[in-house]
């Protein structure tokens, strides 16, 4: 049974929460009063799944179900974990606390979104007060993965070990701040960052693209996977850190920012700042500009995945932990056919036919060959592995987009080496045999690189599949060579 979470506020951080929580098996209860919190929530959700699909193959779990709910009480009455993501305004975010606190049981852990607000002051009218942190996310929440935690003066340590724990489960990377300060570490960044740019703007001295630009085509490429520290030790070359602020620490004392001025936000400044960014939007809505924004961090957080470093070391263990707690089987165990994978055709599948492309039904197929291989208990990190060395596959029918597929596998032989499996794919919704795929899969000693007998009990564990698929009748089109009739 899943468990809830409570969500008390739905916007733009709330609705991300929202994708969050339900794309990694939890049930919502999402308290907002504005009218469209079901529907901004619903698009959200929409991105985040499309963006998931994009990022990994790791098995998800079962998606939670979304419920919204008319008081922050009923939001929490009965959740694990509730999340507070109301705005920025400190009485807003108290009152919404302190009655969600009195519904929910004593043990749950409360946390807040806010950017910059102390713990201390939100918890004060709260009940249990002692299990309050800040659980502040980037946005967006469902592809971004640091969340900072944050105690105030009551706070106790198992609230910000428990809260860190349910966020790693979502594939987060918690930041403990060590001590409470306002804006705790990223936004004080950021807040120097912006300040400085929005001067730039006030000053005419460039655009708001040009200022964009200065970021993503320069310094924004080395922050993905490597912050300033790290990267002005490299700039210090063989003498590190000490030689570089030697260097260049002298030019910390010129006049050339403005940290601890803010331009006056008169009307011809906010004029200007919409006028340019509008232009800068092109005409591409909201969520247009999301989508292109989450495509784009996919594709890095996928980059730095390959060299498992940043966040990329991030999504690595979470699709670890994905693939060990996938369901080991369908119902039934044993029984012929596995029934192991199902998938969803995402839009992006589609080519210019308006059809899923023929190498998205591979990918179906390997998705159920990884499924398989989970099943008989592979474990990768014993120094062994199947390596697919063949496959023919059949091409039966069409799968358009956000239409269910399921797969069933048949083992048709096997020896200490060698696993010869059977593969079908089917439209879930009509039943429609789609395509097939037979492959003969080689076992593999990854240490040494080259083919080697399974382990005993994988072994084992193939011959028990194997007895229950020994009476099946043989798959019509197993063992077919292609060919033109004479």
């Amino acid at each position: 049974m899943a468990e809830t979470v409570g969500l008390l506020g739905g916007g733009v951080i709330g609705g991300g929460w929202a994708a969050r929580f339900l794309l990694g098996g939890w049930d919502a209860r999402l308290y907002d009063p504005s009218p469209d919190a079901e529907r901004v929530a619903g698009e959200m959700l929409a991105n985040a799944r499309r963006a998931l699909r994009r990022l990994t193959l790791a098995p998800l779990p079962e998606e939670g179900a979304l419920s919204v709910v008319r008081t922050p009480e009923e939001a929490a009455d009965g959740a694990a974990f509730v999340q507070e993501s109301a705005p920025e305004r400190e009485g807003v975010k108290r009152d919404l606390l302190a009655a969600a606190s009195r519904a929910a049981d004593a043990s749950v852990v409360f946390a807040s979104s806010t950017s910059g607000l102390l713990p201390t002051r939100l918890a004060a009218d709260m009940e249990h007060p002692e299990r309050l942190t800040v659980g502040h996310p980037f946005n967006p929440v469902y592809l971004l993965p640091l969340v900072e935690l944050c105690g105030g003066e009551r706070t106790a340590p198992e609230t910000l070990e428990r809260a860190a724990a349910v966020y790693r489960g979502l594939g987060m990377r918690p930041l403990v701040v060590r001590r409470e300060v306002d804006a705790f570490v990223a936004d004080r960044l950021l807040e120097a960052l912006w300040r400085e740019a929005l001067w730039l703007v006030a000053d005419d001295v460039a655009t708001v693209e040009e200022v964009d630009d200065a970021i993503r085509f320069g310094a924004g490429l080395r922050w993905a996977s490597m912050g300033p520290f790290l990267t002005y030790r490299i700039a210090g070359g063989e003498a590190g850190m000490r030689h570089f602020m030697e260097q260049f620490g002298p030019a910390l004392q010129l006049p050339w920012t403005k940290l601890t001025d803010v331009p006056e936000l008169t009307g011809a400044l906010l004029d200007t700042l919409a006028a340019q960014s509008d232009a800068q939007a092109a005409g591409r809505g909201v969520r247009e500009l999301e989508r292109l924004r989450d495509d784009c961090l996919v594709s890095v957080i996928q980059g730095l995945r390959a060299h498992d470093f940043g966040a990329g070391a991030v999504l690595a263990e979470h699709e670890r932990a994905l693939f060990a707690a996938a369901p080991a089987a369908g119902p039934g165990g044993d029984e012929a056919p596995l029934r192991l994978h199902s998938a969803v055709v995402a839009p992006e599948w589609i080519d210019y036919n308006g059809h899923a492309h023929e190498s998205r039904f591979l990918q179906v197929f390997g998705d159920t060959t990884d499924a398989l291989l989970r099943f008989i208990g592979l474990d990768l990190g014993a120094g062994g592995s199947y390596f697919t060395v063949e496959t023919h596959m059949s091409h039966l029918g069409q799968a358009r987009a956000e239409e269910r597929l399921n797969t069933t596998t048949q083992l048709l032989g096997h020896d200490e080496k060698r696993l010869h499996v059977f593969h079908s794919l089917y439209r879930t919704g009509d039943g429609a045999l789609l395509a097939t795929a037979e492959q003969m899969l080689l076992h593999v000693d990854t240490q040494a690189e080259r083919a080697a007998p399974a382990a005993p009990e994988l072994l084992a564990r193939i011959e028990r599949i194997a007895a229950a698929h020994a009476e099946l009748p043989r798959p019509d089109r197993a063992g077919r060579a292609i060919s033109i009739p004479a």
